[in-house]
C-alpha cells in the first residue's frame, strides 16, 4: 500500500525495498525515515527495537505525537506491506486524532498479535500533500526528465538571475 501524497525517488523502488524485507522476515513492513524532532507531530512515529542497520522491530506506534512524547524520530512515510489481517482491525477501529480513522491506530492493534518491522527507505522523499513539497517534487522530476531537464534547468537559471527577474517584472507591468 502506498499513500499518494508521499513521493519517493530512489534507484530501488520503495515498495520493492519493503517487499524484500517481507520475503525475508514475513510480518507487516512499514517504510520509515528519520525526520527532524520538531516535525514528529506531523507523522505516525514508531517505537523501534533495532534489528540491523536501518531495520527495526516495531513495538508501538504513536500518531502525530508532541515532540516531548515521541518515542523516536522515525516517521512512517506512507509505504506499507500489510497482511490481510489489517482489514478486520480497520473495520473495528474508531475515529481517533482529528475525528478520522487512523491507520496508525489499526497498525498498533496489528502489532500486538502480528510481527511488524520498519525499514528506513532509501531515497529522496517529497511530501506532495504540502504545496511547497509538491512544487519541489515537480521541479526535481522535471530536472531529471531527459527530454526537458536541460531546457528547464536553463529556464530556472535565467529566472533566478537578478537581471532576468527585473526584466520579466517590468515587461509584465508594461503590457
Amino acid at each position: 500500500m502506498l499513500l499518494s501524497d508521499e513521493i519517493i525517488d530512489s534507484s530501488v523502488p520503495s515498495l520493492a525495498q519493503l517487499i524484500h524485507i517481507y520475503k525475508k522476515r514475513g510480518g507487516a513492513v512499514l517504510g520509515i525515515q528519520e525526520v527532524p524532532h520538531q516535525e514528529v507531530n506531523r507523522y505516525g512515529i514508531i517505537s523501534p527495537n533495532r534489528i540491523a542497520d536501518g531495520l527495526y522491530k516495531v513495538s508501538d506506534l504513536v500518531e502525530k505525537p508532541a515532540p516531548a512524547n515521541a518515542p523516536s524520530d522515525l516517521a512512517v512515510i506512507g509505504r506499507y506491506v500489510l497482511p490481510p489481517e489489517i482489514f478486520p482491525i480497520l473495520r473495528k477501529t474508531r475515529p481517533g486524532k482529528n475525528g478520522e480513522i487512523q491507520l496508525t491506530d489499526a497498525l498498533k492493534e496489528l502489532a500486538r498479535t502480528f510481527p511488524m518491522y520498519a525499514l528506513e527507505v532509501k531515497g529522496n522523499r517529497y511530501d506532495a500533500g504540502d504545496k511547497l513539497g509538491f512544487l519541489i517534487a515537480t521541479i526535481e522530476y522535471a530536472l531529471k526528465n531527459p527530454s526537458l531537464g536541460a531546457e528547464f534547468a536553463d529556464y530556472l537559471r535565467k529566472r533566478t538571475e537578478p537581471s532576468g527577474r527585473q526584466r520579466r517584472a517590468s515587461s509584465r507591468t508594461q503590457g
